[in-house]
């Protein structure tokens, strides 16, 4: 078929980038607590973790332009705010996090070394790497994933062919919920709308692709990598479910290298802690890179824009990634519940026709989103008991989805409205 090879190598750069060193801690803790419950624990994740980030990528496939065309229906000043504040978060949360999974996993348990130390030390190398760049990384990255993908392909087999007496019940209130909300800290969503625009310029300087070609390699691209995700995903959270009565932990890189152990042995678990920080790397290199890069195209592709911004990415990535993962996923939890509802209503819009998607309707969902959704910020800021009666009168409010129902009913009226307006009048 034309194109497919490329086609396959998008698709495995998708799944490296979204798949993230980072990520991979998350799902085995989640049905680990989740334990019976851990099918509606899946299909919530995989909605907010692998279906949200996929239509991104058709969305871009649409768009074919930058992180800012994805907002722009909104207005060109909401589209620069929105951008800005994605890449802040994404060098403030998920690059530090990537210091501090590679602490916990591949040098704490073989090494004498504090995490701040490790953390200036990880963070001056990416600094290195961001500022000479070169293709090391991404040779490193055509194999190191695969090699990642066939070990834990393995312990999920093992692991889930070990016989097992019982699974317990489920820890949460909510399962599904939490699954969606779990799903936010793998950052895939907004790692969807970054990439995206970077695929498109790639492909747009080999100059060889017409629009509707590159629309749907892109389009089959995210498709075959939302496959490699939910196949990953799922296997890691049934293993941890499949695991919940047998093992006593509560930290979630402990969780999945004991996984590991049982299944590879000691040198296994070394082995596989090694990739991921190698991998971690690669990852913490990209999203530095990717920030400077923007912020370099904002300010007239000045050089110093760009160094001034890797630097500060780093002192941000010392700073945090000290910290243990637990801290920095909780420390997140705010800005996600932020940027998250945004983000994902921008997506849908952009992924579904122009007819149901016009600007107006874009406005309105957005800005009814944002408002619904501050008491699930604020309540990290304020007492909770501040904003009960307000999250009361709210359906959903209470799951922290307050601004789902609101959304999707704006939607629903602004497109009727549409509908009666553009219809001819009958005599």
């Amino acid at each position: 078929m034309k194109h497919s090879k490329q086609t396959l190598i998008i698709a495995f750069a998708l799944f490296s980038l979204f798949f993230g060193a980072g990520n991979l801690i998350l799902p085995p803790f989640l049905g680990y607590n989740a334990g019976e419950g851990w099918i509606w624990v899946l299909i919530g994740f995989i909605i907010s973790a692998v279906i949200i980030p996929i239509l991104a990528i058709y969305g871009h496939s649409k768009l074919q332009g930058t992180i800012l065309n994805f907002a722009n229906k909104v207005s060109p000043t909401f589209a620069i705010v929105y951008s800005i504040l994605i890449y802040i978060i994404a060098i403030s949360l998920p690059s530090p996090r990537t210091a501090s999974v590679t602490y916990e996993m591949a040098i704490e348990p073989f090494f004498q070394i504090s995490s701040l130390g490790l953390s200036s030390i990880y963070f001056a190398l990416v600094l290195v790497f961001v500022l000479n760049r070169t293709r090391l990384l991404s040779l490193i990255g055509k194999f190191l994933t695969p090699l990642i993908v066939i070990l834990l392909l393995i312990i999920i087999c093992l692991g889930m062919f070990t016989e097992v007496e019982s699974i317990r019940g489920s820890l949460f209130n909510n399962s599904f919920v939490e699954g969606v909300l779990e799903g936010y800290q793998t950052f895939d969503a907004i790692g969807g709308v970054v990439v995206g625009g970077v695929i498109v310029i790639s492909l747009s300087l080999q100059g060889k692709l017409n629009y509707e070609e590159k629309k749907r390699m892109i389009a089959r691209s995210g498709l075959f990598a939302g496959l490699g995700l939910f196949v990953i995903y799922g296997g890691l959270i049934a293993l941890g479910a499949h695991n919940s009565d047998v093992l006593v932990v509560d930290n979630r890189t402990e969780l999945l290298s004991i996984l590991s152990i049982q299944s590879l042995g000691n040198i296994g678990n070394a082995f596989l802690s090694v990739l991921v920080a190698l991998a971690c790397f690669t990852t913490a290199v990209g999203i530095v890179t990717g920030t400077a890069d923007f912020v370099q195209g904002m300010l007239g592709n000045s050089q110093n824009a760009y160094i001034i911004t890797a630097i500060i990415g780093c002192v941000l990535g010392v700073v945090i990634g000290q910290f243990d993962v637990h801290y920095i996923i909780n420390i997140a939890l705010p800005a996600l519940m932020f940027i998250y509802p945004i983000t994902i209503v921008l997506i849908l819009l952009n992924a579904l026709p122009e007819k149901w998607a016009s600007k107006l309707i874009f406005r309105g969902v957005v800005l009814v989103t944002f408002i619904f959704s501050i008491p699930d910020f604020l309540k990290f800021i304020i007492s909770e008991e501040k904003i009960a009666p307000l999250k009361e009168m709210i359906p959903l409010s209470e799951n922290s989805m307050g601004w789902v129902l609101p959304a999707l009913l704006v939607f629903a009226f602004l497109n009727v409205l549409n509908f009666r307006n553009k219809k001819p009048i009958q005599n």
